[in-house]
């Protein structure tokens, strides 16, 4: 008998890496450190003078987006497989 990990262990190993990817990607496609990501997730959009005032670009938002899907789909993947007991 091995020592296998049980399925929530694996679940939330699985979840934990989906986010961590998350990071890593917004940081490399935005050209954030780990500090300004964690920067721009506290950050709210606020209006000033009448005007909104964008924590992220358009372009930012677009990226952003972008690698969300990605995720999700890795993430979606890798718990199929989890469920199958793959």
């Amino acid at each position: 008998m091995g020592n296998e990990m049980n399925v929530l262990n694996k679940l939330h190993t699985a979840f934990t890496a989906s986010a961590i990817r998350f990071r890593e990607r917004v940081c490399e496609e935005c050209n954030y450190s780990v500090p300004t990501f964690y920067r721009k997730v506290r950050r709210w959009d606020r209006i000033e003078n009448g005007r909104l005032i964008s924590v992220l670009s358009n372009a930012e938002k677009g990226k952003i987006q972008e690698i969300a899907e990605e995720v999700r789909g890795e993430l979606e993947s890798s718990v199929l497989d989890l469920m199958e007991g793959k």
